[in-house]
């Protein structure tokens, strides 16, 4: 599984930008889509929190390893 840093990199580069931060929790806008919460820790994130940050963002698993 990515880590944390990973998956906001891909996210980034699909239009969402950082809004603020709470502590450990950062929170990510879309000029369109809707607002994500992705938790930030250091190593790999657990696979459910994984692909429901992509399903909440409107991604797949497929669109993320393909690049």
């Amino acid at each position: 599984m990515p880590t944390a840093k990973e998956l906001l990199r891909f996210l980034r580069e699909h239009g969402y930008e950082e809004k603020r931060q709470t502590g450990s929790h950062l929170i990510l806008n879309h000029a369109t889509r809707r607002m994500l919460v992705l938790p930030v820790h250091r190593g790999d994130l657990p696979r459910g929190l994984f692909l429901r940050v992509l399903k909440d963002g409107g991604f797949t698993e497929k669109e993320f390893f393909e690049g």
